[in-house]
């Protein structure tokens, strides 16, 4: 998965495309992230005597990482993700459009 938490992306699908938001979690097993913003969802709480009072909670829910693109921190447009070895052998990511390392 090429997204991490912390990344800047942009939704390119589904009820919040266009909206872009910070990577809050990512669940690589099942290929989805939570963006902050994005694709929220309505949950019922029951109270927790001495936490939380009962009631709707509204919250983000996770996307499927094809449906965002990540912000590239130099050109901020959206770019595919692709990796790169520097000169000590380390593998980063780059951005694909400008060729900028992302991380």
């Amino acid at each position: 998965m090429k997204v991490r938490k912390g990344d800047t992306v942009l939704v390119i699908r589904g009820k919040d495309r266009g909206k872009k938001g910070k990577v809050l979690r990512a669940l690589p097993q099942e290929s989805r992230v939570i963006v902050e913003g994005a694709n929220m969802i309505k949950r019922h709480l029951r109270a927790r005597p001495p936490a939380r009072q009962a009631g709707v909670v509204e919250r983000e829910a996770s996307i499927h990482v094809s449906g965002v693109m990540l912000l590239c921190p130099k050109c901020s447009r959206p770019a595919r993700v692709g990796s790169r070895f520097l000169e000590d052998g380390k593998e980063v990511r780059a951005c694909r459009a400008c060729g900028e390392v992302v991380e």
